[in-house]
């Protein structure tokens, strides 16, 4: 026990198939919900592996404030539309923003290529190409959140389809603009 607060990870609560939500009933972990904060779950691990290996700073910088928010995220994911305004902090349009406002930064900062790129040319723009596509993964899980009523407003949407497009960016900016493009020409049989 550290600090004087005993944090039991082991409630067996989740043994029949069911889990909680915050301020309010259980839910079959299959549900949507639960389904779609567990992607953002996944997204924030595999943005750790990220920011463990990213060559810059600033980008390690900037992970660790993505991480951050992804919590945040979650914690609205698992929250009913009704108890929303308990939550002690939501995702805000500002949040939303921040990521447009560093995106173009970076984008000022290097060449962005033109064409489809091939993930995989180095270790930190594959981790971030990865975290992307679970970003994306979440994004049509938020999406169908919307549809079914269970989000008290879009931003988290929103917000995750800018992190999409900024993760797209940090990938880039992480390889320097030593890209593998893919050349449309080969889907047409047609050789170089």
């Amino acid at each position: 026990m550290k600090g004087g607060v005993e944090v039991k990870i082991t409630t067996k609560r989740g043994d029949k198939g069911y889990t909680d939500l915050l301020f309010s009933t259980r839910v079959p972990k299959y549900d949507l919900r639960p389904d779609t904060y567990g992607t953002i779950d996944e997204a924030n691990s595999a943005l750790g592996l990220a920011r463990s290996i990213a060559r810059r700073e600033k980008v390690q910088e900037v992970l660790h404030r993505i991480q951050e928010e992804l919590f945040v995220v979650g914690a609205e994911l698992a929250t009913s539309p009704e108890d929303t305004a308990r939550l002690p902090r939501r995702i805000t349009p500002q949040d939303t923003q921040r990521l447009e406002a560093l995106m173009e930064e970076i984008e000022r900062e290097i060449d962005m290529p033109q064409g489809f790129v091939i993930p995989g040319s180095m270790p930190s723009s594959a981790a971030l190409d990865v975290a992307r596509t679970i970003i994306r993964r979440a994004e049509r899980g938020v999406a169908r959140m919307r549809a079914d009523a269970l989000l008290a407003d879009e931003e988290i949407l929103i917000y995750l389809n800018r992190l999409s497009d900024l993760l797209y960016t940090l990938a880039r900016y992480e390889e320097g603009g030593e890209y593998d493009y893919f050349d449309l020409k080969r889907l047409n049989g047609a050789t170089q």
